[in-house]
């Protein structure tokens, strides 16, 4: 009986064991600021990080969120970071900003997902229609129409989108739960890969004509590169 205690004790612990390396570990400091220097460096949570002794206030700041984006580009939208690249005192934390400016009536944020976090986004100016869909096999869509100081949560790794609908610019704010949440863009990812997807492949996947997803690719590997 006290053998088997024992056997349960262990698998118990080893079941724990590999549950907590699952995901990211807490930090065990109060910040570590990454540096792109190796010398006097650790390395953690993908950046090298400086002796905290030599820290200073400008690790953790960032200036310039109030200025808006350039929107014009084909999507009518820029999305300015304020991640761990930004402000490298985020490094480890697990959290980072971004602010999306969006032109008058079809600035379009495109369908994309965040590989390593979700979104909460707040609506500072103007009207957005947004919406993410939900996991193969239901792909069930769940949209919003967002006025000023209106949020909306996007789902880790769901497919999203935000849309200007008004005749006016709009600004929001979002909120990652990542340090570098990552952003993988359906489009350009698709039909802008380097190097091409094979057509065969997406004029299946996609019941298109080949001429048509050859035209596609050769558009969006132009915009990527």
């Amino acid at each position: 009986m006290k053998g088997v205690g024992f056997l349960v004790a262990f698998v118990l612990l080893a079941l724990a064991s590999k549950l907590a390396s699952a995901s990211d570990p807490s930090p065990l400091q109060d910040f570590c600021v990454a540096v792109n220097d190796a010398k006097d460096g650790v390395f953690v949570n993908g950046k090298l990080c400086k002796d905290p002794k030599l820290a200073v206030p400008e690790d953790f700041f960032l200036q310039g969120l109030n200025i808006p984006g350039n929107t014009s580009n084909p999507v009518g939208s820029m999305v300015t970071p304020a991640n761990v690249q930004q402000i490298p005192g985020l490094n480890t934390l697990g959290i980072s900003l971004v602010r999306i400016d969006y032109a008058p009536y079809g600035g379009l944020n495109p369908p994309h997902t965040h590989p390593r976090a979700t979104e909460i986004l707040v609506v500072v100016e103007g009207t957005l229609y947004v919406g993410f869909v939900t996991s193969n096999p239901e792909n069930r869509l769940f949209t919003k129409v967002l006025y000023p100081g209106d949020v909306f949560v996007f789902p880790v790794g769901l497919i999203h989108f935000q849309f200007n609908i008004g005749h006016t610019n709009a600004v929001a704010f979002a909120g990652l739960s990542s340090q570098n949440p990552g952003v993988i863009t359906i489009a350009n990812a698709v039909f802008g890969s380097d190097p091409a997807i094979n057509p065969d492949v997406l004029a299946k996947a996609f019941q298109l004509d080949k001429n048509i997803v050859k035209q596609l690719q050769s558009r969006f590997w132009w915009d990527n590169n």
